[in-house]
């Protein structure tokens, strides 16, 4: 099989409620994705997909959604709806608690199939930095 790997950063708060440390504070980080894609042939240039296009859909909505956004569970919208109400911030929801399993689960499940659908690629991997030496893979086996 061959795939093709796009690199996508950004910067965001969160918290992991119920966190038995400090994670269980709102803190931030410089999140890195990987997103690999496969296909069932390579395009007339050879290509599984343009990583501009990558770019162009998957970094769209990252920068819309997540890009300098805090990111919090469901179950976190008092604090959420405070920040938005104090700050202007854009808060983002996800349904469960926002680790970078489940960040990159989301991405991997409900982001890239609505996004990539009409292209021919699928996202086949999401590889989600929180910090340089850590990471979470969310794949389709």
């Amino acid at each position: 099989m061959i795939s093709c790997t796009r690199r996508i950063e950004f910067d965001a708060a969160h918290r992991v409620m119920e966190h038995e440390s400090k994670c269980r504070h709102l803190h931030g980080h410089r999140y890195v994705i990987e997103a690999s894609f496969a296909a069932n042939g390579l395009d007339t240039l050879g290509r599984i997909i343009d990583f501009g296009r990558v770019r162009e859909l998957l970094g769209t909505w990252v920068d819309a959604h997540w890009d300098h956004a805090t990111i919090l569970g469901d179950k976190d919208r008092a604090l959420g709806d405070a920040i938005a109400a104090k700050t202007g911030q854009t808060v983002f929801y996800l349904p469960v608690n926002p680790t970078a399993e489940n960040m990159a689960q989301y991405l991997l499940e409900e982001v890239c199939p609505a996004l990539f659908n009409a292209t021919g690629a699928t996202c086949i991997r999401i590889r989600l930095y929180e910090t340089p030496n850590c990471y979470a893979d969310a794949s389709r086996d």
